[in-house]
């Protein structure tokens, strides 16, 4: 019962190191889950984001389902102007 106490706690002292990133100069090893760079470089248009109030919302959702058609959608001037 002791050893499985003691393994026990190894394994979380074990993962503590590594999501905090203690063990990257020694082994290479790090959790990166919270750090992605990378996806922040990918952006598009970041700039172009922004957010909608509740009005605009229902505006947008009301105009995208008088799009939605249960042929297939046509192509008409209304529809366009949300793409």
């Amino acid at each position: 019962m002791r050893a499985g106490v003691v393994l026990l706690l190894l394994a979380n002292l074990g993962w503590l190191a590594l999501a905090q990133g203690w063990l990257q100069p020694y082994v290479g090893l790090a959790s990166q889950h919270e750090r992605e760079p990378q996806r922040l470089a990918m952006q598009l248009n970041a700039a172009s984001v922004r957010v909608l109030s509740a009005a605009e919302t229902a505006a947008a959702a009301s105009a995208a389902a008088a799009c939605v058609q249960f042929d297939g959608g046509g192509d008409n001037g209304a529809c366009a102007a949300l793409r």
